[in-house]
């Protein structure tokens, strides 16, 4: 396998196939494009902030060079018209960036533009179904490439092609392999490039350079397939943000994240599916729960709805992060049973909202076993959030997206969040959900979670009115505050405001000795 480092980086790239019709040129099979994904939501079916165009990203210097990433609408854009882009990946990751074009739009110049500046490991990420399709099994039975990357058996064309190296010859293989009408008897087998297999789900299931190339060329109405290899330096080294950024500007070329692409996603396919419906009476009254099933991940949610919700606006709405410790066993190291409580019985009171309880949220995202690691750490010293860093877990994984899909399902458009959470309030702001006020939530202190509150409030800036200002600090008879929930206009954080300490909102005494 010829491998080429980048030579003098004024090269032009050469000239893409005609933008309307990447299929045009001569050198392509002929095959009708793809449709758009089935999932993709109707311009009606959200906000218009949720499937609105999302910008290029701010630039920010790294070194002496100024990194901007541009707009995942722009990228598609290029690979509609058949060009080439600089796609990075997670520092934490690969940490590389890739070469990317559509596979059906492969010629002789692109493939070798990217032999001259790549490793030249020229690889084919391709829907599972056409792998399958083309007979092409993975290269070994047990996978374990540190990435998981799925390659296959590699190939080249069996006609039209001499020793199968060249960059005529490893477009046109590329181009087969995109190519619907091709059969597994037309390709070779071992041969110079290689097909990669992408998880179904796309950048929502891997965040890889795999999947983000068949991401693109479906929401670029072509066919599945893409290629890619990895972008390196003069002396060989792997090419990091700073020389990408160089690269891509250097050549005329977008570059984007892969993170980008994955809010894209998000933000613009309908993930979630009512399963099943019922009537739930509670302690609080009765009120409609719906089952709803991420069709990607799997995992259920469930959404208690109290009264009608009519035109959507203005609806009381509680997103609750899943917490099997706090909801059910009642444990004292954290404030979410009674937060869920209060939210059941200010919503009931208020005869109008939901309280939307998300899975997949345990310990902030990390899941339950981490959670009790992480506890094992709090336990010798360690906070809330270095307890989670040291186990090499984010402070704080959770993603909005899936929950504010369900309020919308539902025909929620205008909200009162009840969270003491600004993050909370960026994340489902961030998929176009209107959030006219914030109300916080009543605080349960106890001698057992008065660090993690206040390692929640001076650490990961939620607003706790009323806690005291330290760890040691006297709590009030009773150990628990329960100020009026602070009710915060649209354009700002969340604080408290003026009123007795037994009032609500929702009409509720919060001050009634049940432990809210």
């Amino acid at each position: 396998m010829t491998t080429s480092a980048a030579g003098a980086s004024s090269t032009a790239i050469p000239a893409p196939p005609a933008p309307a019709s990447p299929r045009s040129a001569s050198s392509l099979p002929a095959s009708p494009a793809s449709a758009p994904p089935a999932s993709a939501l109707p311009a009606d079916a959200l906000p218009a902030a949720v499937g609105g165009t999302s910008g290029a990203g701010p630039a920010t210097v790294d070194g002496d060079v100024d990194v901007t990433f541009a707009s995942i609408e722009d990228a598609i854009a290029e690979i509609a018209a058949g060009r080439p882009l600089v796609v990075v990946d997670d520092a934490d990751r690969e940490n590389e960036g890739d070469l990317i074009f559509a596979a059906e739009a492969a010629t002789p110049e692109l493939v070798a533009f990217m032999t001259r500046y790549t490793s030249g490991v020229i690889c084919v990420p391709m829907d599972a179904v056409d792998t399958d399709r083309l007979e092409l099994d993975q290269m070994v039975p047990h996978n374990t490439e540190r990435m998981g990357t799925a390659f296959t058996i590699t190939v080249d064309a069996r006609e039209g092609v001499s020793t199968g190296i060249s960059a005529a010859d490893r477009a046109r293989t590329i181009r087969l392999l995109a190519d619907p009408d091709t059969v597994p008897g037309d390709l070779s087998r071992p041969g110079h490039i290689f097909p990669l297999r992408a998880k179904d789900g796309g950048v929502l299931r891997r965040p890889g350079h795999t999947e983000a190339a068949v991401d693109l060329a479906r929401l670029a109405g072509l066919r599945p397939a893409g290629t890619i290899c990895e972008i390196v330096n003069d002396d060989g080294t792997m090419a990091r943000l700073p020389e990408l950024a160089a690269f891509a500007r250097d050549h005329g070329l977008l570059l984007i994240s892969i993170a980008d692409l994955i809010a894209y996603r998000r933000r613009t396919e309908k993930q979630v599916v009512r399963v099943a419906e019922a009537t739930i009476p509670t302690s609080y009254g009765t009120f409609r729960a719906v089952g709803f099933r991420n069709v990607l991940d799997g995992v259920e949610h469930i959404a208690l709805i109290r009264g009608e919700l009519g035109d959507g606006e203005d609806v009381l709405v509680r997103v609750h992060s899943e917490c099997l410790t706090g909801d059910v066993f009642g444990s004292r190291r954290c404030d979410c049973g009674t937060q869920l409580d209060a939210a059941l019985r200010m919503i009931a009171a208020e005869g109008r909202g939901v309280v939307l309880y998300v899975r997949g949220h345990e310990g902030r995202g990390i899941g339950l076993m981490h959670k009790l690691r992480a506890y094992q750490l709090q336990d010798a010293g360690h906070d809330t959030v270095d307890a989670n860093l040291a186990l090499g877990l984010p402070a704080d994984a959770r993603d909005y997206g899936t929950g504010a899909q369900i309020l919308v399902d539902l025909g929620v458009r205008g909200l009162r969040l009840l969270s003491n959470n600004p993050t909370k309030r960026a994340g489902l702001e961030g998929y176009g959900l209107r959030i006219v006020e914030l109300i916080g939530m009543p605080v349960t202190q106890t001698p057992e979670n008065l660090r993690y509150l206040t390692t929640k409030r001076d650490r990961m800036g939620h607003v706790l009115p009323g806690l005291a200002r330290a760890v040691g600090e006297d709590t009030p008879a009773g150990g628990r505050w329960a100020p009026s929930p602070a009710r915060v206009p649209a354009t700002s954080g969340c604080a408290a405001v003026p009123g007795g300490a037994g009032s609500s909102s929702a009409g509720v005494d919060l001050t009634d000795g049940e432990g809210l």
